[in-house]
């Protein structure tokens, strides 16, 4: 399914909806930027001219070039981010899943610390009203607020997203072209010498790049919502969004030429983004920069949702229950990723307490993902033309950019970056564990042909003797072949309890890389008897299975291809329907096992997950009044050498003294 047709034109209400939605992150930027770049450093023309030099240079090179004009070509049916990328690519480079769980790790990451620093800027502009006011429960009410909305959707709010973002990109561009007109001179700093002289000859200048990177970390976000407002939107609106961005920076750079000598501790206003703001406008000021930081950390919220649900249906984390809040396509509300970040955002405010602190924790996680970005696109770039020199020449021109960022981000490694390597590597630790136990239990598991199975199930449905179990059984299959059955299956039909039934299904879902694919298959293995109905589902939709085999089966009885009238005599003769049952069969690690240290690990993580993860009925969208679940012991390596000796007992009173023994 491609892109709705809403989405792919280009209208006025797109425009506005791409710049709510899309822009909130790299648009608050400016927030914190140039007040990073400063830090404890005396203002100088090598210092500003260079830092807006750099800010200019990395925004066209980056946000421009790589993400707007290239990556956003890379649309998996309409939708993006770096699992959709990954989705494109796996077939032919199935070895990038462990790039992909990383750019993922670290987007998710990003997504903990945005509010935290976004927020915590906005309102520290009331300490230029009053120096003594703690900022940091003001903060933690205002994200307490924002994670409490989410229940609720974003649907009402998000009509208001898009006009509020325009006012917000008016203000900052109309504030920093009012402090252009003062200082005309600062424009020349678009020349890149003034960003080659910083990064050759200041002091400690190439370190500069940390700070500087913070102006594009919003451009990873602008990719992964691609589905929502189509890349005509996003383009378009980038025209007015970069020219607002830098009016403001420059104009930053222009306020900031007067103070020369001074540091930042000592300016009048601690934060130049708020220097450019005359006094009367500064309370206006500070209310929109702080809805504006609610919208954009908003929008990062809500990418986390996507990108949990897109890593759920390509098996890379653990099942989690999603709420669909509104009707409107693309809502999505996961309650625990959703607590996790709302804990992982306050304990971010609590530990730094200031926006100044969080900066060196900011950009690290997301430098990341952007060199997970560059590699999947060349490995896209390369599938779809078959050059080696465009990939290469892709490859070359971004990740040495890239790279050099990531070495600068590394200083800020022991000042708080560490704190994004820990979210980070904990995200990442949950995905690598899922991904690798998954692949580990599915190493050991065994198929029978269908055909041994499809005569004993004839014998078994007609033997009168069998209490029947159920009309219509149903079970879940991971068998890719209609010609395949796991061997569990036998054990569970006609060993556990014998399951006789009119007529067996054995359901298969095969998730696929569009991402809304909704297509079905029907195999008839045996008249009346056996069928498999395979369903081909895009990563993004919900497997309602409950739902979509009714479905199935209503356009069988239509079609004459199955007949689930009651077998019962008293309900035969009323043509009711028949009941059904699904059985689902959930492995657990058994005792007998002896594996090696880092599978027994991994194991025992992933069935530590399993259990506070949803059960494979609820996963599949089934109803729980019409679910069985079996417990079926899963032996990978038994124990090889089991040294039994049986000691013969030649009378009664030898097994009395072995008792006592």
């Amino acid at each position: 399914m491609s892109t709705p047709n809403h989405v792919s034109r280009l209208s006025v209400g797109m425009l506005l909806i791409t710049l709510g939605i899309v822009f909130g992150d790299i648009g608050t930027s400016p927030l914190y930027v140039m007040s990073a770049v400063i830090g404890e450093r005396k203002i100088s023309k090598e210092l500003i001219y260079g830092g807006v030099s750099c800010v200019f240079w990395t925004i066209t090179l980056i946000t421009s070039i790589k993400y707007i004009l290239l990556v956003l070509r890379a649309d998996n049916k309409g939708e993006g981010g770096v699992f959709a990328l990954y989705a494109l690519v796996r077939k032919r480079a199935k070895w990038l899943v462990i790039l992909a769980i990383i750019g993922g790790s670290s987007l998710l990451a990003d997504g903990m610390i945005t509010p935290a620093i976004s927020v915590s800027s906005a309102v520290e502009g009331l300490k230029i009203l009053n120096s003594d006011i703690n900022t940091v429960p003001i903060v933690i009410f205002i994200i307490a607020l924002l994670f409490l909305f989410q229940r609720a959707g974003t649907k009402i709010v998000g009509a208001s997203f898009g006009p509020i973002m325009v006012i917000w990109f008016l203000m900052i561009g109309g504030l920093g072209l009012n402090e252009i007109l003062q200082h005309t001179a600062i424009l020349s700093a678009i020349n890149p010498l003034y960003a080659f002289e910083l990064l050759a000859n200041y002091p400690g200048g190439f370190w500069l790049l940390g700070a500087v990177f913070l102006c594009t970390t919003g451009a990873e976000a602008l990719y992964s919502d691609l589905g929502h407002c189509g890349k005509i939107n996003i383009r378009v609106s980038w025209i007015f969004v970069k020219i607002s961005l830098l009016l403001n920076y420059f104009g930053q750079g222009a306020w900031l030429m007067q103070f020369q000598g001074m540091t930042r501790d000592e300016l009048k206003v601690l934060n130049p983004f708020y220097g450019i703001m005359p006094e009367w406008f500064l309370l206006v000021g500070i209310g929109i920069a702080t809805i504006a930081t609610v919208i954009a950390s908003q929008a990062m919220i809500t990418g986390a949702y996507t990108l949990i649900n897109e890593a759920m249906r390509l098996n890379l984390w653990p099942k989690v229950r999603v709420v669909h809040p509104t009707d409107q396509k693309g809502q999505l509300y996961v309650p625990a990723i959703n607590w996790i970040l709302f804990a992982g955002c306050v304990a971010l405010v609590l530990y730094f307490r200031e926006s100044k602190n969080m900066e060196a924790a900011y950009g690290l996680a997301i430098n990341t993902t952007f060199i997970v970005t560059t590699v999947l696109i060349c490995a896209y770039a390369y599938i779809r033309r078959g050059s080696w020199f465009i990939t290469i020449a892709i490859g070359i021109s971004f990740l040495s950019i890239e790279l050099i960022f990531m070495v600068a981000n590394l200083i800020k490694f022991p000042h708080g970056g560490y704190m994004a390597f820990l979210s980070a590597l904990a995200f990442f630790s949950t995905m690598f564990i899922w991904y690798k136990g998954r692949k580990i239990k599915n190493r050991f598991l065994e198929f029978t042909d269908m055909q041994e199975l499809l005569p004993k199930l004839a014998e078994l449905s007609e033997d009168q003797s069998i209490p029947k179990y159920a009309s219509h059984i149903i079970f879940m299959t991971s068998a890719n072949y209609p010609s395949q059955i796991e061997s569990k299956f036998f054990f569970s039909i006609f060993n556990k309890q014998p399951k006789r039934a009119d007529t067996y299904w054995f359901v298969h879902v095969d998730v696929v890389d569009a991402p809304f694919t909704m297509e079905y298959e029907i195999d008839i293995l045996e008249s009346n008897l056996v069928y498999r109905v395979e369903f081909r589902l895009g990563f993004r939709i919900e497997p309602r299975i409950n739902l979509f085999l009714r479905k199935v089966i209503e356009n069988m009885v239509a079609s004459g291809e199955v007949d689930i009238t009651s077998r019962y005599e008293s309900l035969n003769k009323y043509h009711l329907p028949g009941d059904f049952r699904f059985v689902v069969l959930e492995k657990y690690l058994s005792h007998e096992n002896e594996l090696p240290f880092f599978e027994k690990l991994i194991m025992d993580s992933y069935f530590m997950l399993k259990k506070i993860s949803l059960s494979e009925g609820r996963e599949f969208g089934l109803d729980s009044s019409t679910v069985t679940i079996e417990k079926i012991p899963l032996v990978l390596t038994p124990p090889r050498n089991l040294n039994l000796k049986r000691i013969e007992i030649e009378s009664p009173e030898e097994v009395v003294e072995l008792v006592r023994k």
